[in-house]
C-alpha cells in the first residue's frame, strides 16, 4: 500500500513535470522555422542567427550549475518557479522590438528554460528514494519527460512554421510568451517541493569564478565570429584566458566543505565518460539547429544549394525530426535493459553520428534531408533523456542536482562552441562567392559540409568515450559502488 501511494503521488508529479516539459519543447521548436523571417525582420544576415543560439548556450551554461546547487540546497520546485518567472518575462519582450540588441539580451534570458530538466530529474529521483528499482523509475520518468518535451517541440513547431506564413510576427512572438506564464502556475499549484533539502551555504567564491571563466570562454568565442576574428590574438587570448581560469576554479572547489560543483566527479569512472558525452553530443542537438533551418530555407534556384521550403515546409522536417527523438526516448529504457545503460547510451551515440554524416553525400531533396535527421533523432532522443537520469543514478545523494545540472552545463557549452565554429563556417564561403549568384544572405555550402561532418565526428567520439565506462554504471546498485571508490 504504501509503494501503491508512492508511486501514485510520484506519478501525478510527473504528469505536471511533463507539462513543464510540454512548455520546454515548444519553445525549442516554435521559433526554429521562423530564424529566417526574424532575421529578416532584424534586418540581420543568416549566419548572424547563431549570436541568438550562441547566447543562449552562454548563458545556460551560467545558471545551470548554480540552479542546480541551489536547487539542491533549498528545493528543485522553488529553482523551477524562479527560472520559470524569469524565462516568462524575458519572453514578453520579444514581440515588442526590432532592435537586434534588445532582441538578444531578452532572448539570451530566455535561457533559463534549461533548468527545468535536470531540476525536475533530480526533483523525481528525490521523491523516488523508497523505491525499488530507483535507477529504472527514474529513467522512464526522464523518458516521459522527454516525450513530453519533444511533443511539445513538434506541436510547437508546426504551430509556428504555420503561423509565421498568415500572422504579423509579433502576433506570432506572443503565443509562447502566454504559455509560460501558464506553466508558472502549473508548477505553483500541482508541483510539490522535493523532500531532500540539504541547506548549507552557498558556494559564492565558486559561482564567480566558474562564470568568469565561462564568460571568458565564451566572450572569446564570440570575438572570434567578428570580421578579422579569428586572425586577431586577442580573440584568442580571451578564450585561453577562460579555460586557465578553469584551474583556480577548480582549487577551490577541492577545499570547499561543500562546493558548488564537486569536481572530483569528474573524475569518477561512470560520471567522467557522461559529462564528456553530454558536451559532444551538445555540438550536435544545439549547435546545429540555426544551420539545418536555414539550410532547408535557402533557396536552391538562387544559391545552387538548399530546399527551398516555406515556413511550413520546414516546421514538418523538424517535427518528423523530433518524433523520432521521442521514439528513441521511450525505446531507451527497454533498449537499456536488455542490453545495459552503458551499451544503449553508446548505441545511440552512433545513430546521431550515423545521421549526420549522411548528410554530406545526400542533401539534395527533401525526403534525403528527412530520412537523415530521423536517424539522428532516434540517438538524439535517447540521449536527451539518457544522460541526466544516468548522472543521477551514478551520482553521491547529496550531488543529484548537481551531476544532472552538469550533464545541462556542459552540453550547452558544446552547443556554444558549435556555434561559435558554425557560424564561423557559414561565412567562410561568402567571400569567394562574390560576384556570383549566391544569395548576400545566404550560408555558404562548405559551411553547412563543415557543420554536418562536426557534428557526427563528435557523436562517433562519443561512442568511443562510452566504451570505458564500467559495464554495471547506471543500474541501481553497482553504479553506486563504481563510484563510491573515485569519489
Amino acid at each position: 500500500m504504501t509503494r501503491t501511494r508512492t508511486l501514485g503521488a510520484l506519478a501525478a508529479v510527473v504528469g505536471y513535470l511533463a507539462f513543464v516539459e510540454f512548455t520546454s519543447g515548444v519553445l525549442q521548436g516554435y521559433y526554429t522555422p521562423m530564424l529566417t523571417d526574424i532575421a529578416r525582420h532584424l534586418g540581420i544576415h543568416d549566419a548572424d542567427v547563431n549570436w541568438l543560439e550562441g547566447s543562449q548556450l552562454m548563458l545556460s551554461a551560467l545558471v545551470v550549475p548554480a540552479f542546480a546547487k541551489l536547487g539542491d540546497m533549498v528545493g528543485h520546485k522553488r529553482m523551477l518557479l524562479v527560472s520559470t518567472a524569469l524565462t516568462a518575462v524575458a519572453a514578453l519582450v520579444l514581440p515588442f522590438t526590432d532592435s537586434f540588441a534588445v532582441f538578444l539580451v531578452a532572448w539570451t534570458l530566455m535561457g533559463f528554460y534549461v533548468v527545468w530538466l535536470p531540476l525536475e530529474i533530480a526533483l523525481i529521483w528525490s521523491r523516488s528514494r523508497r523505491l525499488e528499482g530507483r535507477a529504472g523509475i527514474t529513467a522512464k520518468a526522464a523518458g516521459l519527460l522527454v516525450a513530453a518535451l519533444e511533443g511539445g517541440a513538434i506541436i510547437g513547431a508546426l504551430a509556428g512554421g504555420q503561423l509565421v506564413d498568415v500572422l504579423p510576427l509579433t502576433v506570432v512572438l506572443l503565443v509562447p510568451a502566454a504559455l509560460i506564464v501558464v506553466c508558472f502556475f502549473v508548477i505553483l499549484l500541482g508541483v510539490t517541493e522535493s523532500p531532500d533539502q540539504n541547506g548549507g551555504v552557498f558556494d559564492t567564491v565558486g559561482l564567480v569564478l566558474i562564470t568568469l571563466a565561462l564568460l571568458c570562454f565564451t566572450g572569446g568565442l564570440s570575438l572570434l565570429r567578428l570580421d578579422g576574428g579569428v586572425a586577431n590574438p586577442l580573440s584568442w587570448a580571451v578564450v585561453v584566458l577562460g579555460v586557465l581560469l578553469v584551474i583556480p576554479f577548480a582549487r577551490w572547489e577541492l577545499r570547499h566543505p561543500d562546493p558548488l560543483i564537486d569536481v572530483r566527479m569528474f573524475r569518477s569512472p561512470a560520471l567522467g565518460p557522461v559529462f564528456l558525452t553530454a558536451g559532444l553530443f551538445g555540438v550536435s542537438v544545439l549547435g546545429a539547429q540555426a544551420p539545418l533551418s536555414t539550410f532547408a530555407r535557402t533557396d536552391p534556384g538562387v544559391n545552387g544549394y538548399g530546399l527551398g521550403t516555406s515556413g511550413f515546409q520546414t516546421s514538418l522536417i523538424i517535427g518528423l525530426y523530433l518524433i523520432a527523438m521521442i521514439v528513441g526516448a521511450l525505446l531507451f529504457p527497454a533498449v537499456a535493459r536488455r542490453i545495459t545503460p552503458r551499451r544503449a547510451l553508446l548505441l545511440a551515440s552512433l545513430l546521431v553520428g550515423a545521421g549526420f554524416l549522411l548528410f554530406v553525400p545526400f542533401h539534395q531533396s527533401y525526403a534525403q534531408v528527412v530520412a537523415n535527421m530521423m536517424i539522428a533523432g532516434l540517438g538524439s532522443g535517447a540521449l536527451v533523456a539518457a544522460l541526466p537520469a544516468a548522472a543521477a543514478s551514478a551520482a553521491p545523494p547529496t550531488q543529484t542536482g548537481v551531476a544532472t545540472g552538469l550533464t545541462n552545463s556542459v552540453k550547452t557549452v558544446g552547443g556554444a562552441v558549435a556555434s561559435c565554429v558554425f557560424g564561423i563556417a557559414l561565412l567562410g564561403g561568402l567571400t569567394q562567392s562574390a560576384g556570383s549568384a549566391v544569395e548576400s544572405t545566404a550560408g555558404s555550402l562548405e559551411g553547412y559540409m563543415t557543420v554536418w561532418i562536426v557534428c557526427g565526428v563528435t557523436a562517433l567520439v562519443a561512442a568511443f568515450c562510452l566504451l570505458f565506462v564500467p559495464r554495471t554504471a547506471f543500474t541501481d546498485r553497482p553504479a553506486e559502488a563504481a563510484v563510491a571508490p573515485s569519489l
